[in-house]
């Protein structure tokens, strides 16, 4: 299968996914959504294939959903449309969660928004200690697609790290926060997430499968898929809904790019302080 915007190639008994946006920082489109789709359906469907590693190219794992993608253009709110792009992008977020094969994400650079929850959504994140960490949604007015930070972190800091915008957690903060794994030097990611997807790809494949399906099922029964599902429904309202503050915002992204839209609001706000 021929890929565009994404890489896909095997190594042994690993499957190994590379975001390919590089000029655009890896920002994920839904011509990138349809690959990924098409690659996890190449890799769980190969049995040689026992786990499957999420790399970026370029300077950045990814910088989170595309805010320059034609499907955000001005134009009236078709809900329906809206809500069908957003559980798209939902559901390529938890493949990596529910996937039967173990997921490693190796990640650097950025890691931001949507890009984030991707990564954390991987069963192994390992991250380049340059790697900045962030969810920066609201200061575009923005809701989160996946809302898995507090099962990850926790309430304190997600609502601290989601409704501040921050977009400069260090991978040392994120190791410590528990969205991480490990954090290695940058010439080193790559070898050592495929290191921990050939040590876990060596194993019983059927006790790795059903050891990850049990502590996955573990977050259902405590409500994890319910309330994801319930705060997608919120992202959907907040997509949908425009305020004189939102319209003015868009007009400038769309008009002027995101520099210029930032700065309109630190200035309106300033204004009022």
């Amino acid at each position: 299968m021929s890929f565009e915007v994404i890489e896909y190639r095997t190594a042994g008994p690993l499957a190994l996914l590379s975001l390919n946006r590089p000029d655009k920082l890896n920002a994920i489109n839904q011509k990138m959504v349809a690959e990924l789709n098409a690659a996890l359906d190449l890799a769980e469907a190969d049995d040689a294939v026992r786990a499957i590693v999420l790399e970026g190219r370029g300077r950045a794992f990814s910088a989170g959903f595309d805010l320059d993608s034609p499907d955000d253009a001005a134009a009236e709110i078709d809900i329906d449309a809206l809500r069908e792009e957003l559980t798209t992008d939902f559901n390529i977020i938890m493949r990596f969660w529910e996937s039967p094969k173990t997921t490693v994400a190796a990640v650097h650079g950025y890691c931001l928004g949507s890009a984030m929850e991707m990564a954390v959504a991987c069963d192994i994140t390992v991250a380049a200690a340059d790697c900045r960490f962030g969810a920066p949604e609201v200061r575009f007015g923005s809701g989160i697609v996946a809302l898995l930070l507090p099962w990850f972190i926790g309430p304190k800091r997600a609502k601290e790290l989601l409704l501040s915008g921050d977009d400069k957690v260090t991978a040392e903060q994120a190791r410590d926060y528990g969205l991480v794994n490990r954090v290695v030097s940058a010439d080193c990611l790559q070898s050592e997430a495929r290191n921990i997807a050939l040590q876990i790809a060596g194993n019983d494949q059927l006790a790795v499968s059903t050891t990850k399906r049990a502590i996955n099922r573990s977050y259902d029964i405590a409500g994890m898929r319910e309330a994801l599902l319930q705060a997608l429904e919120m992202d959907i309202v907040v997509e949908a809904t425009e305020t004189d503050e939102s319209r003015e915002f868009n007009r400038i992204l769309r008009e002027n790019g995101t520099k210029a839209a930032i700065a309109w609001r630190d200035a309106r706000l300033a204004n009022k302080a």
